[in-house]
């Protein structure tokens, strides 16, 4: 049999789906009327690996893995990183700012988009989100330590 994108892919979500349930494992299911914390991620773990199968069992579509070109692998790495750096820095800064950095690091950094419009589209739509899930949702995000 050869290997090919999609049951590398799908074995991945399969893998990924098995690891939230295992983490979220701790958190009560609560019932259909009630739901508890662990409702959410549990039921969006089986259908990742519902479909991970799926992908997997279709993989005759696919390119082998060996065809694939590995030419972005430094534009998807400089993106991982840029991620992980704000999620880093999520409970230090909160919500607002650092959203901010991170949508505006992206764009200028690995997109090379304007600086002046980057800055403002990053602030624009990090406010609206804010204002979406704080107000509109009553949804408490975290706040850094400038209060926001």
């Amino acid at each position: 049999m050869m290997l090919r994108a999609d049951h590398v892919a799908g074995g991945f979500f399969v893998v990924f789906g098995l690891l939230v349930i295992a983490l979220s494992g701790d958190l009560p299911m609560g019932d259909l009327s009630l739901p508890g914390a662990g409702f959410m991620p549990k039921i969006l773990a089986c259908l990742t690996i519902l479909f991970g199968l799926v992908l997997a069992a279709r993989a005759s579509e696919s390119k082998p893995f060996v065809m694939i070109s590995w030419s972005d692998a430094q534009h998807a790495g400089m993106v991982a990183a840029i991620t992980a750096i704000a999620i880093g820095i999520y409970d230090w800064l909160g919500f607002l700012t650092t959203m901010i950095v991170l949508m505006f690091a992206l764009l200028v950094v690995i997109e090379r988009r304007n600086f002046i419009r980057a800055a403002a589209y990053s602030a624009g739509v990090v406010l609206i989100t804010y204002v979406t899930f704080e107000y509109v949702l009553k949804t408490p995000l975290n706040t850094g330590p400038f209060g926001f």
